[in-house]
């Protein structure tokens, strides 16, 4: 009776052994540069951090005969396991894309960075030849920039980059220009129109080219009313605008004159146009004489109270 009740532990004991045992894995994908034990090996134990061989380069993959596999393991501690049937297993090592895009975002960030692009302001990087493509290790960093050399007044760049699990840095040169949002006309408007935000177009002009211009601000513009014609994508600058006229050329007015309690009114016509607070002729249609006044509102001026003005009136 004891001797059936051995065999079955034994049985027993066995199949959970061989349930237990590492099992090697088909394929596997790394993206540290040494394949463990344990990304080999599913279930590999107290073993699994124990380092096998080297992986591929990153972006590359190989295959791995199961006498490699099996020689490596054993030297690891690992002496036995399943295979599955296995022949070989696919060794695959995780990459991370370093191009153009990746390499023109270090640069503009290390100009930044110093301060040599501000706020608001973008950079148009050229590099005079074409940055290469690269497969880097698939790590939190997989380039950064170890030196640049940048020179304002032409706008030529050096820079060296580090690239994770490259040996040698990346050197690349080119050229730098600066940029910053510049409000551009919509449509070809009309002397006088009166500016919304939809007449304005926020476009990139180089910030050497906007210094020198004086370019106003969206702020600055809107409500303010063209000085001349103006055509579509025309760059708008402070002295393009002005406040609207609040009394035209030609405009009939009241004139007004006060005095402590005494307020005086005449009808005029407006010789010149202005905008509100602003001074501007008028002429007295009573007297014909032609006045200095500041405009009150549409359609209201004020002349000073100077003896002569009186007298004028």
């Amino acid at each position: 009776m004891i001797r059936p009740i051995l065999a079955l532990m034994a049985t027993a004991l066995l199949a959970t052994t061989a349930f237990a045992a590492p099992v090697l894995r088909n394929e596997v994908v790394v993206a540290a540069p040494i394949v463990t034990v344990g990304d080999m090996f599913a279930d590999a134990g107290s073993v699994a951090e124990q380092p096998l061989f080297r992986a591929p380069q990153p972006g590359t993959s190989g295959q791995v005969s199961l006498a490699e596999v099996t020689a490596a393991a054993t030297r690891a501690g690992l002496v036995a396991f399943q295979n599955n049937g296995a022949l070989s297993v696919r060794v695959s090592r995780a990459a991370a894309t370093v191009d153009e895009a990746v390499l023109t975002d270090l640069l503009t960030r290390e100009l930044q960075t110093r301060g040599i692009a501000a706020a608001g302001t973008s950079a148009e990087i050229l590099f005079s030849t074409p940055a290469p493509t690269l497969a880097a290790e698939a790590v939190d960093e997989p380039a950064r920039i170890e030196s640049l050399r940048y020179l304002p007044a032409s706008g030529a760049f050096t820079a060296r980059f580090a690239i994770a699990g490259h040996p040698a840095p990346l050197d690349l040169a080119g050229s730098i220009e600066l940029l910053v949002e510049a409000p551009h006309l919509a449509a070809n408007l009309a002397a006088g129109t009166v500016l919304t935000s939809a007449d304005i177009v926020m476009r990139p002009i180089p910030a050497h080219y906007a210094v020198s211009l004086g370019v106003a601000q969206p702020d600055q513009l809107v409500g303010m009313q063209l000085n001349r014609q103006s055509r579509q994508g025309m760059i708008l600058k402070p002295a393009d605008v002005t406040k609207p006229l609040t009394v035209a050329r030609n405009d009939l007015v009241t004139i007004y004159f006060r005095r402590g309690a005494m307020t005086l009114t005449v009808k005029g016509q407006a010789v010149t146009g202005a905008a509100a607070g602003a001074p501007l002729q008028v002429l007295n249609l009573m007297s014909n004489r032609v006045l200095s006044a500041t405009v009150l509102s549409p359609g209201a001026v004020e002349v000073s109270a100077d003896p002569l003005t009186l007298a004028g009136l």
